[in-house]
């Protein structure tokens, strides 16, 4: 079973279009499927809509949102509605085509956990689009480790395995290959196709790249330092302290040998603000490590995934 994931945002216009091309990239592939497209709190039209495509087709399936929470939590929505084993986002403007999904299978099938889309020729502005996307990309790749082109194409392909359990927020939609990759599973990405928007206006801007890159400093340190966050609360805290003893020492240094008064020099409040933000940066680690205790034991979690095991039992 495939599910589609389609998020979809005032795109009255778009919905019976979209249909049609979703069904006849589907026609052909041999396996159940079902779409699953999550109305993200639309004003206009789009809702009556896509009720009158679910009349006619069963296989697509309608989520209503009481309002509008963006892109990240409509996919989170399919995800937790879809039933089948392979999970393929789409979005709902008809920039991305679904006649690639077939060769987004072929590449799955070949022990891929994540495929990923890359728009080579992408059909946005340059100034508006194009160039915070290559920025973004090329910022997530850096710091994530998982190279890829495109993190903002929503056409992807996932095992639900890799999907099972992320919980996403924010913009972290485009995250998940990177969820993926530190978990174990194998990402790649191919080229696909990308047509211009005929209908409705982007909902995304230039202040998207902003969003992404507080997003990815979240994702960052959830994957380095969620279970030792003592480690970044801690170091900032002995920088701190180490900043008001130098600081500490120089005043001394300067009031002896330079003759300088204390109060000339802004040395003094130096080192109290930075031996107290040290202090508490200390103090605010340790409290994340009681928290991050307390969330792994009282709900038995454990702190490593196991992918599969040998004579013993599933459930060990």
């Amino acid at each position: 079973m495939l599910s589609i994931i389609i998020p979809v945002h005032n795109e009255q216009d778009s919905v019976f279009p979209l249909h049609e091309r979703v069904s006849a990239a589907m026609r052909n592939i041999g396996s159940d499927y079902e779409v699953i497209v999550v109305n993200d709190g639309s004003t206009d039209l789009t809702e009556a809509s896509l009720k009158i495509v679910a009349g006619r087709d069963p296989r697509f399936k309608i989520v209503n949102f009481r309002r509008n929470f963006g892109q990240t939590a409509a996919m989170m929505a399919g995800i937790d509605f879809a039933s089948g084993s392979i999970i393929i986002g789409l979005d709902g403007d008809l920039q991305n085509d679904p006649a690639d999904i077939p060769r987004l299978l072929d590449k799955l099938a070949e022990g891929y956990d994540v495929v990923s889309g890359w728009r080579i020729n992408r059909k946005d502005g340059m100034l508006t689009r194009k160039l915070p996307s290559l920025i973004a990309n090329w910022l997530i790749s850096r710091m994530s480790g998982v190279r890829l082109h495109d993190y903002g194409c929503t056409l992807k392909a996932y095992k639900k395995d890799v999907v099972k359990g992320v919980k996403l927020y924010g913009e972290m939609h485009r995250f998940i290959p990177i969820y993926a990759s530190w978990q174990g599973g194998k990402v790649t990405e191919i080229p696909v196709n990308d047509f211009p928007r005929s209908h409705g206006r982007s909902k995304y801007g230039l202040e998207r790249v902003v969003k992404v890159i507080l997003d990815l400093m979240v994702v960052k340190f959830l994957a380095s330092y969620a279970d030792k966050p003592i480690y970044v609360f801690g170091g900032f805290g002995l920088a701190g302290i180490a900043l008001s003893f130098a600081s500490g020492m120089l005043a001394l240094y300067l009031k002896f040998f330079e003759h300088t008064s204390f109060i000339s020099t802004p040395l003094p409040l130096l080192v109290v603000l930075s031996f107290i933000t040290g202090v508490m940066s200390i103090l605010m680690g340790l409290i994340a490590e009681i928290i991050m205790r307390t969330y792994y034991e009282s709900q038995g979690k454990q702190v490593y995934l196991v992918r599969d095991t040998i004579n013993l039992p599933d459930n060990k």
